[in-house]
């Protein structure tokens, strides 16, 4: 049957044209593939959620099998490419491609922003925390993807990331021609200018995942093997020539007396191997994800409560109360959270706090 032609191409050829060319992908492959963008659709919300604290919608796009220079042709500027491997899985080369723009509101919230304080012309510490955000979005999708490919040890690995400019392709080892996969997300995040994600690997690393995935699949829904008949029960003859068993008078009931007792049963305790080596906290192995992240550092002299006329009013020379006493310790605060408080020092001509108390998390929400 495989060998027979389509209606699209008998009609094709009887309008003297040439034959359709073939899908790149199969119908099969592009389910499992579908399932694959959907698993990296669902980590981004998990990611992205926490980091915000806010709503977050990831809505699945497009889904395309492209060139390189036709991928290029969907952006109007350098995007943000994220680049990895599948480390455990014949290192298939992966890439995350963000607009600029979106790539600047995650690295504001991986450092504690709002999403909305990224500046225009951010440097390269703003764009090493975006790529720390995607590295925790492949590392989660890879956790949901090794059950799709047999249980493989999955780990990102060779991760790199830039803003590119003039010339670039997403895979800087592929011609130009060498056609892609690639899954559109469209990212809303409550209360932000909603952004697109696209992920992206080699046409043919794609079809290499998909026939892993169509293996696995093709092995859990096999069909058990036969088991043996069983005999026929006291009373009952076996039939013969596919006919009606015929039943002799049923035995006797055996008294509960006569009963066989019930097997013994092997019950222990299950065992499972820690999570967390011994002489680490689980709580350490958290804060290293994001040590390297910078945190904005605020000392606070003091504050008041103005009205509009008294601000207009302000001349040269003019002078504002602040609530704090003389000599009284000013606030430390991170990223707008009072941790600690301090006295002003100066350090050769530069300003600076010498921290006088350093406040716990309970005494820190209370004020």
């Amino acid at each position: 049957m495989d060998d027979l032609l389509s209606q699209d191409e008998i009609s094709a050829l009887l309008g003297g044209g040439d034959l359709p060319a073939p899908p790149d992908l199969s119908a099969e492959d592009s389910q499992v593939l579908d399932e694959v963008a959907g698993v990296f659709s669902s980590s981004e919300n998990n990611v992205f959620g926490m980091l915000a604290g806010k709503d977050v919608h990831v809505r699945l796009g497009e889904t395309v099998t492209i060139s390189q220079t036709e991928f290029n042709e969907k952006f109007t500027e350098g995007p943000f490419i994220f680049r990895a491997t599948f480390g455990g899985f014949d290192n298939i080369p992966l890439a995350f491609v963000v607009e600029k723009r979106g790539a600047l509101t995650l690295a504001d919230l991986m450092m504690g922003g709002t999403g909305n304080d990224a500046p225009e012309d951010a440097g390269e510490i703003y764009f090493n925390a975006a790529q720390e955000g995607l590295s925790q979005v492949v590392g989660s999708a890879f956790t949901s993807l090794s059950g799709l490919l047999g249980g493989k040890r999955l780990m990102p690995e060779n991760t790199s990331s830039a803003l590119e400019t003039a010339e670039w392709k997403v895979f800087p080892s592929l011609g130009d021609d060498e056609k892609l996969w690639g899954s559109m997300t469209e990212v809303e995040i409550e209360g932000l200018t909603p952004f697109s994600i696209w992920v992206s690997v080699p046409l043919d690393s794609a079809k290499t995942i998909a026939e892993v995935v169509h293996g696995v699949m093709g092995t859990k829904a096999a069909a058990p093997a036969a088991q043996p008949a069983a005999p026929a029960a006291p009373g009952m003859s076996a039939p013969s020539g596919g006919g009606v068993p015929s039943f002799a008078s049923p035995p006797p009931a055996p008294s509960r007396g006569a009963q066989q007792p019930a097997p013994m049963v092997d019950v222990r305790p299950a065992e499972f191997t820690p999570l967390v080596s011994k002489g680490s906290s689980p709580g350490a192995s958290k804060i290293d994800l994001i040590a390297d992240i910078p945190v904005r550092v605020t000392v606070e002299l003091g504050k008041t409560r103005k009205n509009v006329s008294d601000i207009l009013a302000l001349t040269t020379g003019s002078v504002i109360e602040l609530d704090k006493m003389a000599g009284e310790a000013v606030d430390v605060l991170v990223n707008g959270k009072l941790i600690a408080k301090g006295e002003v020092v100066v350090i050769d001509e530069n300003f600076g706090v010498r921290i006088t108390e350093v406040l716990n998390a309970a005494k820190a929400y209370a004020m």
